[in-house]
């Protein structure tokens, strides 16, 4: 369904972020993104959604293939028609407008109108507790109930490919494990193909179909979920865990050498 090729995102001119970054997305799976802050990750998503334009950034090089279309020079407006949804980093909401508002706005492009309601409906029985507050202002909401409610916005928009970036950053455990059973259980049931952004890793991969882990800007290792998690320099250097399952301190780590995509 969607094909990254080699692609190069440069900001300014000047600023080359991302080089040669290769990646698909498979009708119905969930991709998971990997690797530490700063790897490229949100400006992959950016580079698929349009929203590259907005920071000054663009897609120099390679090409980005949606069933087949070249979408890499669209704006995000006609990017978001084609049923490719981003819900950005940091929970961004309308505050002034109620939950049930917000959550209408993810459907105002739609031209099935006889069906928001139902799909309305839909987002309550994911997000029970939306239900609750739908009459409340959304700026005065939890941020686990902000991070429900983007991503019910994003399920408004009846999305073919729904794209999150971080949607763990900042909540308690017990709500992560919420909140990516609902990831898993929407993919599932709509049959909507997710790719997820994520630095907690060990949650993205027990929902993942597939990953790839990057750094510097650039996909260093790819495979299945289970090759991932099972992969040794997977565990030490973004789930903490040495070859004995034990916590390792990275004071102690001088140096070490990745087995890459390209060794």
């Amino acid at each position: 369904m969607l094909k990254l090729n080699n692609i190069e995102v440069t900001y300014l001119n000047v600023i080359r972020v991302l080089h040669g970054v290769s990646l698909t997305v498979e009708d119905g799976a969930i991709i998971a993104l990997l690797g530490a802050n700063g790897a490229g990750k949100s400006t992959t998503l950016k580079a698929i959604s349009g929203l590259l334009h907005v920071e000054e950034g663009e897609v120099t090089d390679g090409s980005i293939e949606w069933n087949g279309v070249r979408i890499e020079k669209k704006n995000a407006e006609q990017i978001g028609k084609l049923g490719i949804i981003q819900a950005l980093e940091g929970r961004h909401v309308f505050e002034h407008l109620t939950s049930e508002e917000n959550l209408m706005v993810g459907a105002h492009n739609r031209k099935d109108r006889h069906a928001v309601k139902p799909d309305l409906e839909m987002v309550y029985d994911y997000f029970p507790r939306l239900k609750d507050l739908r009459r409340n202002t959304a700026g005065y909401l939890s941020g686990g109930e902000q991070q429900m409610l983007v991503i019910g916005r994003a399920m408004m928009a009846r999305p073919k490919l729904m794209m999150l970036d971080e949607p763990s950053l900042g909540l308690a455990p017990l709500l992560v494990e919420e909140i990516y059973d609902i990831i898993k259980r929407f993919n599932s049931e709509q049959k909507t193909s997710v790719l997820l952004v994520e630095q907690n890793v060990r949650i993205a991969l027990n929902i993942a179909h597939n990953g790839y882990v990057m750094e510097n800007g650039r996909v260093v290792l790819d495979g299945s979920a289970d090759f991932l998690k099972n992969n040794e320099d997977v565990k030490e250097f973004y789930m903490g865990l040495s070859t004995l399952g034990t916590k390792k301190s990275y004071r102690e780590v001088k140096h070490y050498k990745r087995r890459k995509r390209w060794l």
